[in-house]
């Protein structure tokens, strides 16, 4: 599975910074990326932090590991978390 990578910064309620990958696959519309960007923020108790194209901003298309692929095939996307999460 081909994946479209939106790599993401995303300002924390305490000032430090988030720094994830947003993956989907490489079909996925733009407004539906942030909406994903937007479910993770809120499961991690970030509700409500900004999160426009500004913040998550596409990167590349790459091959998906199968671990990767299901995660997408369960829920959409996979957030992979990278520093500050």
């Amino acid at each position: 599975m081909k994946v479209a990578v939106f790599d993401t910064y995303v300002t924390k309620k305490d000032g430090g910074v988030m720094h994830f990958d947003v993956l989907v696959p490489k079909e996925t519309p733009p407004d539906q990326v942030l909406r994903f960007g937007r479910e993770y923020l809120e499961r991690v108790g970030q509700k409500g932090q900004p999160l426009t194209a500004k913040e998550c901003q596409f990167c590349h298309i790459e091959e998906a590991s199968r671990a990767v692929e299901q995660a997408i095939q369960k829920s959409g996307y996979y957030i992979l978390e990278m520093e500050g999460c």
